[in-house]
């Protein structure tokens, strides 16, 4: 009996938990399904109050070989064949109706427009046609991107596992003291280095190209390699002993037996440095001036910039610049 009543506590326990986790996972997921859905909305359903989550668009009927929407006046459906300078549109009663075939003018205010499920793909499209032609659509912007993330990526899982290793298994002089001040530096906001850094790269005549955006991950990361040697604390000393005795050095430990070990830190380091380079914007306007050498984040700012108030456009833009990321985050 006691045994039953504690299963039941249980499963009410695990219950009430998934039902929070899930109500939370939906309230996250609201942002992201509003940027979606708007970006396949037209212009006027955006503001529209209550919000039109599923988009639709207007109906449109082909009379004489021309295509015009279709709206309500006063119970009726009529064709909008065109808009006059003060306002008014010419509006055709449609066969069928009451009056087929009349035309007048009416007040905008007074059309309805009839909707049907819809998604206005274009949306992406003429977001991709207002890019610059000789960024052929954005693949320039993707592959200087690509380029930064993957750089960035391999520089940081290689030296600071290295450095890691270093300060985890390997014993020298001051190792402890330098590993404090190597902690010491992420207390250091990122604006006190920024100019300092700056004017290195500009004596080194690297402003207006992409290595001031990739090489620092070659030199290692203070939080990158404090998490990679609290796994390699982790890791018994008796495979390292082991490995010895069959021969192997420090080099073979590490690439042997140390990295496969670590694996799971690996591919959080790596999800991380990912999505930190993929997003980066403030390097690429410090240290960036040429349009075709710009990531993906920094030209979807230039965007928003050029049409701040083409909402369905700049939604489409980030969505399209949020798609590798997320297939990152799922698979």
């Amino acid at each position: 009996m006691g045994g039953r009543i504690k299963r039941r506590k249980e499963y009410v326990r695990k219950a009430i938990l998934h039902t929070v986790l899930l109500i939370g996972s939906v309230v996250f997921m609201v942002p992201f399904v509003w940027l979606v859905t708007t970006s396949l909305k037209e212009e006027d359903e955006i503001f529209r109050y209550p919000p039109v989550w599923i988009p639709t668009r207007q109906v449109k009927i082909d009379l004489g070989g021309h295509k015009y929407p279709v709206s309500m006046w006063n119970g009726v459906r009529v064709a909008e064949i065109s808009e006059t300078e003060a306002g008014e549109v010419k509006v055709r009663v449609l066969p069928g109706q009451p009056n087929a075939g009349k035309e007048t003018l009416v007040q905008r205010s007074d059309l309805v427009k009839v909707r049907k499920f819809a998604l206005k793909w274009e949306n992406y499209t003429d977001a991709l046609d207002y890019l610059p032609e000789d960024t052929y659509k954005g693949l320039i912007y993707l592959w200087n991107t690509v380029y930064i993330t993957t750089l960035s990526i391999v520089g940081t899982l290689l030296s600071s596992s290295l450095v890691a290793y270093s300060f985890a298994r390997l014993r020298w002089p001051g190792r402890d003291s330098l590993f404090l001040v190597l902690l010491a530096t992420m207390m250091l906001p990122g604006a006190v280095t920024m100019i300092p850094v700056y004017l290195i790269f500009r004596a080194l005549g690297w402003i207006d190209t992409l290595r001031p955006l990739w090489v620092p991950a070659f030199f290692g990361g203070a939080f990158s390699v404090f998490l990679l040697r609290q796994f390699f604390l982790t890791i018994p000393t008796d495979l390292e002993d082991a490995a010895k005795i069959d021969g192997c050095g420090y080099f073979g430990i590490y690439r042997r037996i140390m990295l496969p070990l670590i694996k799971p830190a690996l591919a959080t380091l790596t999800i991380m440095t990912f999505m930190g380079t993929w997003n980066e914007f403030m390097r690429p306007l410090i240290y960036i001036n040429s349009p075709e050498k710009m990531p993906l984040a920094y030209a979807l700012q230039l965007f928003q910039a050029a049409h701040s108030a083409e909402y369905a456009l700049l939604m489409a833009a980030s969505t399209l610049v949020m798609l590798p990321v997320l297939v990152v985050f799922f698979f």
